[in-house]
């Protein structure tokens, strides 16, 4: 199963969403890693991926009110996780693999991290996402900015989003008078990023297992079978 890396953070902007509030120090405790597994890499890898297991209370953590809409299953039995940057091209691979896979899979859901981490225009695309819940349309913004082109200027967002059916006269007005609750999101998906010891994007996590990197949909299909096992183990 071949698993590819991920977009480091920007020195710029590494510490900038830690800045917006301070990270919740129960966060962090609950989300230490437990156990490790062995992945194994391409053939042609000379060494073994690790995926790391969260612990139960850190999974129920992320998964309470995640601010975002849950994509899939209503009562999912296996919860994916991305923490991710609309700039990030690994995350622009991953997203027709996960697509792919809501369309076979019936039983799983999809909770998305906005974890802007590679630039300010990436720390806008998230804030503009994050206001487009008072309108109903996290996800349409969410798609739009991550099928779309690299964004380089903050009107690239914006023109997206209006192509996306999104107000943006009132999108403004939501970013404003919802300041503060778009901040602690950032800030707490920050934490949780954090916590798992995230250096870049994506981050995965499918059910307690956080994924070093993205795969192919057969290695996503078998690492689902495993949450599922696991759960049935347990």
């Amino acid at each position: 199963m071949a698993v590819h890396t991920s977009c480091p953070e920007d020195d710029e902007v590494e510490h900038a969403p830690r800045r917006w509030s301070k990270a919740s120090g129960r966060v962090a405790t609950l989300l230490l890693s437990l156990a490790a597994m062995t992945l194994c890499g391409s053939p042609d890898s000379s060494s073994a991926q690790t995926i790391q297991a969260i612990t139960a209370a850190g999974q129920e953590e992320m998964l309470t009110e995640p601010g975002t809409d849950v994509v899939g299953a209503a009562h999912a039995d296996v919860t994916i996780i991305e923490f991710l940057d609309y700039n990030c091209p690994y995350c622009k691979r991953f997203a027709p693999t996960l697509q792919a896979l809501l369309a076979e899979d019936q039983r799983i859901a999809i909770v998305y991290k906005d974890w802007p981490i590679l630039g300010d225009v990436s720390v806008y695309a998230a804030r503009s996402a994050l206001a487009a819940r008072w309108q109903g349309k996290y996800l349409a913004a969410h798609d739009a900015l991550l099928n779309g082109a690299r964004l380089t200027r903050n009107n690239q967002v914006d023109l997206a989003l209006g192509h996306a059916g999104i107000d943006l006269h009132a999108l403004k007005l939501d970013q404003t008078r919802h300041a503060k609750d778009i901040d602690a999101l950032l800030a707490r998906n920050d934490a949780e990023a954090h916590a798992m010891h995230l250096r870049g994007t994506p981050g995965i996590v499918i059910g307690r297992e956080l994924l070093p990197g993205i795969v192919d949909l057969d290695g996503l299909k078998q690492l689902v079978a495993d949450a599922r096992h696991d759960l049935k183990s347990n």
